[in-house]
């Protein structure tokens, strides 16, 4: 993680912070007793993890998240400023995109380089469901003043959706790794021996 940034990262951090800003420009549909909308947006925060990796994948949605804290019109509809990073229902749920980006990227770095179909729907899920909806249901529940379990019964809303950007995420993932491999660094586990005469074998 402390390896420094190339400019072929910064590109590639840059670009899937444009995309996940571009998915918002169909806007959002606002359904259930909250106002948290649905949005197109999780898709890019997906892709972003399972294609960029915990560390890019994080920076990409930081970079677009704070420009939409500083009041630029990035979040679905059109929407921008701190409130809804604040008292809005879905502030949650922007915060939950930091965790789940890093959770599919960790996971993703494990299956690959064969990235296996439904290891990574699983890893998927995880990070873009799990970790963003433990985030979001409960802020959802304190700024609205809801019972969890009636934020929580709310959410059940996005699921339908949330699983079939998991499948497109897994779907386009699994042929950019197979066209451009690398992108995310290989989480391997150095095996050494200690042979009779002392010398040291790495594999």
């Amino acid at each position: 993680m402390t390896a420094r940034l190339s400019v072929r990262d910064l590109a590639q951090i840059a670009i899937f912070a444009a995309l996940i800003a571009a998915l918002g420009f169909p806007g959002a549909i606002a359904l259930g007793a909250s106002t948290v909308p649905i949005t197109f947006q999780t898709l890019g925060v997906m892709l972003a993890g399972a294609i960029l990796g915990a560390r890019k994948g994080f920076l990409s949605v930081l970079l677009l998240l704070v420009l939409a804290a500083a009041g630029l019109p990035l979040l679905s509809g059109g929407r921008g400023g701190l409130v809804w990073f604040t008292t809005s229902p879905s502030a949650g749920y922007l915060y939950g995109w930091l965790l789940g980006v890093v959770v599919i990227g960790l996971l993703t770095s494990l299956l690959l380089p064969r990235y296996p179909f439904w290891p990574a729907l699983g890893a998927t899920v995880l990070g873009g469901i799990v970790a963003v909806y433990l985030l979001g249901v409960p802020v959802t529940a304190i700024n609205l003043g809801l019972p969890l379990w009636a934020a929580l019964v709310d959410a059940a809303k996005f699921l339908p959706g949330d699983l079939v950007k998991v499948v497109v995420t897994v779907l386009v993932a699994k042929q950019v790794h197979r066209a451009y491999p690398g992108l995310i660094p290989l989480r391997r586990k150095t095996v050494s021996t200690e042979p009779v005469d002392g010398t040291r074998v790495q594999a």
